[in-house]
């Protein structure tokens, strides 16, 4: 099982509440990276946001400072809001960074959990689903071939185009974002492609059947067993005492899930459901080095995975805290969980 991070890019704020400098923000990241990089941790991933509380609208650019500074690790987005991109150009970018990293670069694709991206590239809500579809399609058509000759709804027609430049490999990995939509397991077996399901609230065994279904589907249209791959998404955060990890991170997850609540609808966020979250039947791994090796290979074990994703900046911690989270899952969780996972 791949063991990684995953991030959004949360800004900082000050005592008062003020978004502190955004390109702060950014160096920060790859020194992060690069500390992932040294530690051996397997991948790592950045989101696709629009919003005022992040710092990251452009993956691309970052993994591709990154893939400057780091050897191993691959490198990846966490998602690309598909829908509302150009794949022809998602895959121009991606395949650049993958030859500026030997070959360390995939892209999970996604629609993404904000809708800010439709009307800022002049997208209609109404053809959600449609844009997705289609255009993943389109994607993985680039990804497979070429020159490419394509013609769909949303987008003008391609006549034996070619796509340039190819990745370093000619096919880049390619995940599929789940939220927990079995229309997008369907899709994402049929095409065989790897999935990757965000559990971010409630308890992970109500994921259980739409990974029963994914892999029905995806031995129904036999694809090649030898190829399948699964992860998981989860909040989480690291530190040397769990209680003392637990107190100090809330006020900053509560406050993140807040602001997003607020354009949403949500109630205000509560100590009783970080708790939850953090017991041995909820989502979050947010404590001490054993608790959460104990509860990935609860993952592993549930899910029977390939690959697990932490996020970890959830909130905006500061960048030392994080680099010790980092440090933590790469010296003590991850040593651990790959020697059990050899037993």
């Amino acid at each position: 099982m791949e063991l990684g991070v995953g991030m959004f890019g949360d800004n900082h704020y000050d005592k008062n509440g003020k978004v502190l400098p955004v390109g702060q923000r950014l160096l920060e990241l790859i020194e992060e990276i690069k500390l992932m990089d040294e530690l051996g941790l397997d991948f790592y991933g950045i989101g696709e946001h629009h919003r005022p509380d992040y710092a990251v609208s452009t993956p691309e650019i970052i993994l591709a400072a990154a893939a400057t500074v780091t050897k191993n690790i691959k490198l990846g987005s966490a998602v690309t809001v598909l829908s509302s991109a150009d794949p022809v150009r998602v895959y121009q970018q991606f395949a650049t960074i993958d030859q500026l990293s030997n070959g360390r670069a995939e892209i999970t694709a996604g629609r993404g959990s904000f809708i800010e991206s439709f009307p800022l590239y002049g997208y209609n809500l109404n053809d959600y689903d449609g844009l997705f579809e289609e255009k993943l399609e389109l994607l993985q058509k680039i990804n497979n071939e070429n020159p490419i000759t394509w013609k769909g709804k949303y987008r003008a027609a391609l006549n034996n185009q070619e796509i340039l430049p190819r990745a370093f490999n000619e096919r880049l990995n390619i995940w599929v974002a789940v939220g927990g939509t079995p229309e997008s397991v369907l899709r994402a077996g049929k095409a065989s492609l790897p999935v990757i399901f965000a559990i971010i609230g409630g308890s992970p065994v109500q994921f259980q059947p739409l990974f029963d279904y994914y892999k029905k589907v995806y031995q129904h249209f036999e694809h090649d067993t030898n190829k399948f791959e699964v992860g998981v998404h989860m909040h989480c955060f690291f530190g040397e005492n769990s209680k003392q990890t637990a107190d100090e991170y809330y006020p900053l997850y509560a406050g993140q899930m807040d602001r997003v609540g607020r354009s949403r609808g949500w109630p205000p966020y509560q100590r009783n459901q970080y708790d939850f979250g953090r017991g041995k039947d909820g989502a979050l791994i947010i404590g001490d080095a054993n608790e959460a090796i104990d509860k990935i290979l609860q993952m592993q074990e549930l899910f029977g995975l390939t690959r697990f994703s932490a996020h970890m900046d959830v909130g905006g911690p500061s960048h030392a805290s994080l680099m010790k989270s980092i440090e933590i899952f790469g010296m003590k969780i991850a040593p651990k969980v790959r020697e059990a996972l050899k037993k």
